[in-house]
């Protein structure tokens, strides 16, 4: 039975292997591609609905409000006076006084889903009708609107998304962590998904024109649900249109300081992802391929020589470290200092953590959120009918 349990965990470690690899070459793939060469720049306002203040926060916000682009707006939103965010947006106002930047406060409440709510009070501010509602956290090129821009010009495209790195606050053990499970294991899979045909709504990044969204029922239509992102993929999908991903890779700021923080905020991911794809999370075990490696050494310890076991997972590792350093050669963000590098040393803990938190993602529903206590359940979009055409008009003004 040893012999058995054995070879079976060194043929999931081979997969796990073979998954990274293939994760590496999706990346080289799509880092070698074109923006769409769309020849309209049109006007943009960005929503950034914000909730306190956190690490990197005034680098990642100033890095939207110096874009490179030719006409936008940022449409910053609280929901207190007293939140510490109001404070670094009145300064970037102060530092770029000719650019449109509007702070808006109100503390209406919509629904369970406090950031939609908060993106509810802040639209009747958007100028334009090109909208993008992008994460506070999130580190943007230069060129990161121009591109997501682009992509509108391809035909039948409903939304544009982008796929993100994680830069790590601090050096330490938790944020290199944390920062390595989405350079290494969401970003790859993100692509390897999109390659076998899926088009997921990613939700650091979601652009759209207004008229769709009010097709698709508004922000209210998100407001009852924790994985909103996923449902305004399947609700702009249910209209016939594309998702695309932009041609750009922003970093989203990971501040965890403590491993008990870190597990808490990749738990209410895991949570939530399974109650959307249960039978793909289940699958998702198998890219940890370490895990599997230390395994199979553990079962054969007893009938078969310590270097049979240690050989297994020197081949693991090595195969892991060399996908994950090829995923950061090809996108070119740590020499950008828009990403951590992957830490080859820690990958073995890296995947029992992640394992840790496969397993503990079927012990309760429940997940924390920016201070919420939530529970996860399949998102189903709403069914309520969508409001008028007039329900959501450009303020006056240029």
């Amino acid at each position: 039975m040893l012999l058995i349990g054995a070879l079976l965990a060194t043929v999931l470690a081979l997969a796990g292997i073979g998954q990274a690899l293939a994760g590496w070459r999706s990346v080289r793939r799509f880092a070698a591609g074109q923006p769409h060469p769309g020849a309209d720049l049109p006007p943009f306002t960005l929503l950034k609905p914000l909730h306190g203040d956190e690490p990197l926060l005034e680098r990642a916000l100033e890095s939207v409000v110096s874009q490179d682009y030719p006409q936008f707006q940022v449409v910053f939103g609280v929901q207190s006076p007293a939140d510490p965010a109001a404070a670094v947006v009145r300064r970037l106002q102060a530092r770029y006084p000719h650019s449109d930047i509007t702070l808006v406060i109100d503390p209406t409440q919509h629904g369970a889903n406090k950031k939609i709510g908060n993106l509810i009070n802040m639209l009747p501010s958007a100028r334009y009708d090109h909208l993008v509602i992008a994460d506070s956290d999130l580190h943007c090129a230069p060129d990161y609107l121009r591109r997501v821009a682009a992509e509108f010009g391809a035909e039948g495209v409903g939304l544009v998304t982008t796929l993100y790195a994680g830069l790590a606050a601090q050096n330490s053990l938790a944020a290199r962590l944390g920062a390595c499970a989405i350079n290494h294991s969401f970003l790859p899979g993100a692509l390897m998904s999109r390659d076998l045909g899926r088009e997921d709504c990613l939700g650091a990044t979601m652009a759209l024109r207004r008229e769709t969204l009010t097709r698709i029922g508004g922000l209210q239509a998100l407001v009852a649900h924790l994985a909103d992102d996923n449902v305004l993929g399947q609700l702009v999908r249910a209209e016939g249109l594309k998702i695309r991903i932009a041609t750009t890779v922003p970093a989203t700021t990971v501040p965890e300081a403590s491993l008990d923080a870190l597990f808490r905020h990749e738990l209410r991911w895991s949570r939530t992802i399974l109650s959307l794809v249960p039978l793909e999370f289940a699958a998702s075990a198998i890219q940890y391929p370490i895990f599997w490696a230390l395994l199979a050494g553990a079962m054969l310890l007893p009938i078969a020589p310590i270097w049979c076991g240690g050989a297994i997972v020197a081949l693991a590792w090595a195969g892991r470290a060399i996908a994950a350093s090829g995923i950061d050669s090809a996108l070119g963000l740590v020499a950008q200092r828009r990403a951590t590098a992957v830490p080859i040393l820690l990958l073995p803990l890296r995947d029992l953590l992640s394992i840790a938190i496969v397993l503990a993602s079927y012990w309760s529903d429940t997940v924390e959120w920016r201070g919420q206590i939530m529970h996860t359940s399949p998102d189903i979009a709403s069914t309520e009918s969508p409001p008028t055409p007039d329900a959501y008009p450009r303020p006056e003004g240029p």
